[in-house]
């Protein structure tokens, strides 16, 4: 039986994996961590029995203990309990679905513990994929993409032996505000930008991806999981979400993965390399299929685009600049803080003031991520 731990379990990454868990009962989940969800994570430790949980703050742990005092689980607090999830002894996998930075520390730990990784934590990959893609390497373990549009690539390179990449088509589905111009979007409400058209996420990246800033993550994301340089990776928009990625090779040929809007078919396919098993939900129906429609980004309207292939080819600290930014000014959003169109304003101030890194150890990207806030602070 395969066991797991997951990080973000009570997010919506963290409950399609314990979706995909509990529908075909051959994977045991040792370890579970989550934000201030202790109801939900509660819930999920008298299905599953874990051994050993963890939270963020130990007044949440203190709770949750008494909550589940008649069961045999260790919960645990504050960066020291993720550790101690991402590196729990019988883990083979570690399911990296928290959001944002916090991810970085654990992801080293666990690949340094042995342990695969069933990447959804887009950001250790951004802001920190010069440590993280060597050590994998150095550590003998397998980073197998989570994101939609990362595991398509992942899958339409199975059996490509030797061949060369060309180009990386990375297909986005437009988010909420596809084919609307600036002065659109001058007004736009938190509620308008959380109603993704075809995705159910979690409410800060449904946020990226109405300033597509997500898709730009998942550039800087690809870089670095398939050794490519931005100018092979190609953004395309496909609004209908059926084309979830494609790689194009040297001789022309494009391979593409298609399938339905659900995020427990790339989960799955993780937790499973390289075996494919039943997943029940919808199929693609071909003959009722109307069209897949393919467009060009607007990266004038949606520049937090632009700014992430900047981000992207000047590398260092910018990303972590970048993304740093981009967290805390969508938080500042969704907290009716600042308008929608001051996010991409934000990262790029962000990057502009960031004093450069080439090759930054863990420590200085904290650092950078820190210094990006405190400037926020000081400005907005």
């Amino acid at each position: 039986m395969k066991k797991i731990a997951i990080l973000g379990s009570t997010g919506s990454i963290g409950t399609q994996t314990l979706s995909v868990v509990r529908e075909h009962g051959d994977i045991e989940v040792t370890a579970l961590a989550a934000g201030h969800n202790i109801a939900k994570l509660e819930e999920q430790i008298r299905e599953f029995h874990p051994a050993l949980v963890a939270v963020w703050a130990e007044e949440d742990a203190i709770e949750l203990r008494t909550r589940v005092a008649d069961l045999k689980v260790k919960v645990a607090s504050g960066m020291e309990g993720l550790l101690e999830v991402a590196t729990e002894e019988k883990a083979e996998i570690l399911v990296t679905a928290i959001v944002g930075m916090l991810g970085i520390r654990p992801t080293i730990a666990a690949m340094k513990a042995g342990k695969d990784i069933a990447l959804a934590n887009k950001e250790t990959l951004v802001t920190a994929g010069h440590i993280i893609m060597p050590l994998a390497k150095e550590c003998n373990v397998k980073i197998l993409p989570v994101d939609s549009e990362h595991s398509a690539i992942f899958q339409s390179l199975q059996g490509a032996g030797d061949n060369k990449i060309a180009k990386i088509l990375l297909t986005a589905s437009g988010g909420p505000f596809r084919g609307k111009k600036r002065a659109e979007l001058e007004q736009v409400k938190v509620e308008d930008a959380l109603k993704h058209p075809n995705w159910s996420m979690g409410r800060k990246i449904t946020i990226d991806s109405a300033t597509m800033i997500n898709k730009g993550l998942e550039v800087i994301e690809a870089k670095w999981l398939f050794d490519v340089n931005a100018d092979q990776i190609q953004v395309v928009v496909q609004p209908q979400s059926i084309i979830h990625s494609m790689v194009e090779y040297e001789d022309g040929a494009v391979i593409a993965q298609l399938g339905t809007a659900d995020m427990r078919l790339p989960i799955q396919y993780a937790l499973y390399y390289p075996n494919r098993l039943h997943l029940s939900g919808d199929r693609l129906d071909f003959w009722k299929m109307k069209a897949i429609t393919l467009e060009e980004p607007d990266m004038e309207t949606f520049y937090g685009l632009k700014l992430a292939y900047e981000a992207c080819r000047k590398g260092g600290n910018i990303p972590t600049a970048f993304n740093a930014a981009n967290e805390r000014a969508v938080a500042m959003f969704l907290d009716g803080k600042i308008r929608f169109l001051e996010i991409p304003e934000i990262a790029q101030a962000c990057m502009e003031q960031c004093t450069y890194i080439a090759s930054p150890s863990v420590e200085e990207i904290l650092a950078t991520e820190q210094a990006a806030y405190e400037y926020i602070e000081s400005r907005w």
